[in-house]
């Protein structure tokens, strides 16, 4: 569920506070029988942080929301965010990071380098306080952690995590949703000079189909751009 945001919110976020001060308000906005399960929300931000976006993900139970990177990544990609921020809520008021939020953040700062959307932040919150995994810290000791680095020949796992997000929209009657879904990723993927072939495996387009979208003629030089020079430094 994508949150409106006001024109106040749409703003340029310089810190933690800034992103908090955003979330408070929103979270605050919840039915009071909502606010206690666990919420999990995107915020996506422009090469300037301007915040382009929240996106409500998930809704869980009082102790866990469960997460797919499909459904983390989708949006950030469709309105070109550059980099997102992770968030959400523990209802008990406890705002000290399980081990459980450190294995997802660490998992998806993986995913977002490959991508090539990274994760700035991830907010823990209430409705009166924060924990920033960034001013903590604990964002810079993930982003050197090697436990979910995703090489080539680990792509299995992740294109089983997006694959299994695509079935669960599909049994939802919304395929043609995802395609044009599947196909948004694919020209933002193309337009950041990511090979086809690695495109096709993470979006389950066809190599086919990805070679024959086509970019708007400043995005499409830049890509070739960057595919030049990643050869040249290989």
């Amino acid at each position: 569920m994508t949150i409106r945001l006001t024109k106040q919110q749409r703003t340029r976020i310089l810190n933690s506070t800034d992103l908090y001060t955003v979330m408070q308000a929103i979270f605050r906005r919840e039915q009071k029988i909502d606010r206690n399960r666990e919420h999990f929300w995107i915020m996506g931000l422009a090469n300037d942080h301007t915040l382009l976006f929240v996106e409500l993900i998930g809704l869980g139970s009082i102790r866990r929301v469960g997460v797919e990177p499909m459904d983390v990544y989708s949006l950030a990609l469709q309105k070109r965010a550059v980099r997102i921020v992770l968030v959400h809520n523990h209802p008990s008021g406890k705002l000290v990071p399980s081990e459980e939020d450190k294995d997802l953040t660490d998992y998806l700062i993986q995913v977002g380098v490959f991508v090539n959307v990274p994760v700035l932040d991830h907010l823990i919150i209430s409705e009166t306080a924060y924990f920033s995994f960034a001013d903590g810290g604990l964002l810079e000791q993930l982003q050197e952690s090697r436990k979910h680095v995703l090489p080539y020949q680990e792509r299995s796992r992740l294109l089983k995590d997006i694959r299994t997000s695509e079935a669960r929209g599909e049994a939802r009657g919304l395929e043609a949703g995802e395609a044009k879904k599947a196909n948004a990723i694919a020209l933002a993927m193309k337009a950041k000079g990511i090979e086809v072939g690695v495109i096709a495996e993470v979006t389950g387009l066809s190599v086919a189909k990805v070679k024959g979208l086509k970019l708007p003629k400043a995005k499409a030089a830049g890509s070739k751009a960057k595919a030049k020079g990643s050869k040249s430094k290989t």
